[in-house]
């Protein structure tokens, strides 16, 4: 991997995490939350978003967290609807811009650039577009996707939150604590024995859905 794909792929993270983030808050936002909004993490800021060692580790073992938003569950008419609904649009917003990376994509795959000279600046900055369409796909695929598994503090649990009864979501909630604990054990053992424990976990579904977006 070169310094421009590294370069590349380290913006296409940052923005779909910054988007991602944003999505939490703004929904809560319209389901009657304003927490985050008081926060300042209703902006499209990576600043506002990014936490330095989850970017970090991400960057290492490729699992890493932002910080998270605040929200009050109780500002929401029905409370375990609203977190679900909140939690949900942050993988949502990453699906979305993975099919629209690979929209754009199979559009460029339409025309021919046979005719452009191979070391030209154009040759260069078409190469650039579509190695960063790629990336979006697959970064924003994979940063939806791990965030659905149901292992507080995912979003994956809070959605599954939403389905539960009202005493399995409370004692489910309340072991988002320990599962934050259970989750740096499993990056620091990933860490530590290079074993990709949850990277293994979004594999094919990752693969499936790549290959679908892309036509693969």
């Amino acid at each position: 991997m070169n310094i421009t794909e590294i370069i590349i792929q380290v913006v296409v993270v940052v923005v779909a995490i910054t988007i991602h983030e944003y999505s939490h808050a703004l929904s809560a936002f319209w389901l009657g939350d304003d927490t985050a909004k008081r926060a300042g993490r209703l902006k499209l800021n990576p600043l506002s978003h990014l936490d330095p060692i989850g970017a970090l580790m991400l960057l290492i073992v490729h699992i890493g967290w932002a910080k998270p938003v605040p929200i009050n569950p109780y500002n929401f008419k029905n409370m375990k609807t609203g977190t679900a609904l909140t939690a949900a649009a942050g993988p949502v917003s990453n699906f979305i811009i993975a099919t629209f990376s690979a929209f754009l994509l199979r559009l460029l795959n339409l025309f021919s650039f046979a005719s452009i000279v191979p070391g030209s600046l154009i040759f260069y900055l078409i190469n650039l577009v579509i190695t960063t369409l790629y990336f979006s796909v697959f970064i924003n695929l994979a940063l939806g996707l791990f965030n659905l598994i149901p292992l507080p503090p995912l979003d994956g649990s809070k959605i599954l939150g939403g389905f539960l009864s009202d005493d399995m979501y409370f004692k489910y909630t309340a072991k988002e604590k320990q599962g934050a604990y259970l989750l740096i054990i499993i990056m620091a053992i990933s860490f530590l024995f290079k074993i990709p424990i949850l990277p293994m976990l979004i594999n094919k579904p990752l693969t499936f859905f790549t290959n679908l977006l892309l036509g693969i």
